[in-house]
């Protein structure tokens, strides 16, 4: 584990934060390389589908479960780096590798250096890398190979970040950068620089219930969670 992350990620997150490092093994793809091939990107969902049973050729369901997977293996250290520590991790994706498992799953990503301390910054400068020139860009490479759209996986993504700000803020090392960038991230319809935030919600649900549908329900011998917005779909 990167000795930046250790203070947070221990007990049952210590997992979480081994899932970021310099190394750069053979096996890695770029990310930015396969985001430029529709190929190679297919060809790891695809691999995915047939791990989750999903025959045929709808892959939505697949591609968001996908993502899930993705994100959950990205941003609790990349997020717990910046508005922790205000640390920024080059995590833009010409910067970044990943790996993967025989079943097409994200198991590591790989940075090409240790990155930029930033303290006092504003949480632009910090968040742009990941969610601009990272997450749009794969999301609209995902949603062009399976149609899912993208609100569903900025969905994905709003909820792990909520996830990973509620333990930072119980982790007992939170400053006060830590509710600015959870309000700038989660709340504020734009971005500073005036763009519309894809992790705001165009309309804010119930606070119980998911700001999206993952559509985790339409995959093999899976239900609605207890969380999923649908009319009707909560406590099934």
């Amino acid at each position: 584990m990167m000795p930046l992350l250790a203070p947070v990620f221990q007990g049952e997150w210590a997992p979480l934060g081994e899932t970021l490092d310099c190394a750069r093994p053979p096996q890695a793809v770029p990310v930015g390389a396969l985001l430029d091939d529709p190929v190679r990107l297919r060809g790891v969902l695809q691999r995915h589908a047939l791990s989750l049973g999903v025959g045929g050729p709808d892959l939505r369901a697949t591609a968001s479960a996908w993502t899930l997977a993705y994100l959950w293996t990205l941003l609790p250290p990349v997020v717990a780096a910046a508005s922790l520590f205000q640390h920024r991790f080059p995590v833009g994706a010409s910067g970044l590798a990943v790996s993967f498992d025989a079943h097409g799953t994200p198991r590591r990503f790989h940075l090409a250096d240790e990155g930029t301390s930033l303290p006092g910054s504003p949480t632009a400068d910090r968040y742009d890398p990941l969610l601009w020139d990272h997450l749009a860009p794969l999301f609209a490479a995902v949603s062009a190979q399976t149609r899912l759209a993208p609100r569903v996986m900025w969905g994905n993504a709003a909820r792990y970040v909520g996830v990973v700000f509620e333990h930072l803020a119980g982790s007992g090392l939170a400053p006060p950068q830590l509710a600015r960038d959870h309000g700038t991230l989660m709340h504020q319809a734009t971005w500073p620089d005036g763009r519309d935030n894809p992790l705001h919600p165009r309309v804010r649900p119930d606070p119980a219930l998911h700001r999206q549908c993952c559509l985790y329900h339409r995959l093999p011998r899976q239900s609605h969670c207890r969380g999923c917005p649908l009319p009707g779909a909560a406590g099934r």
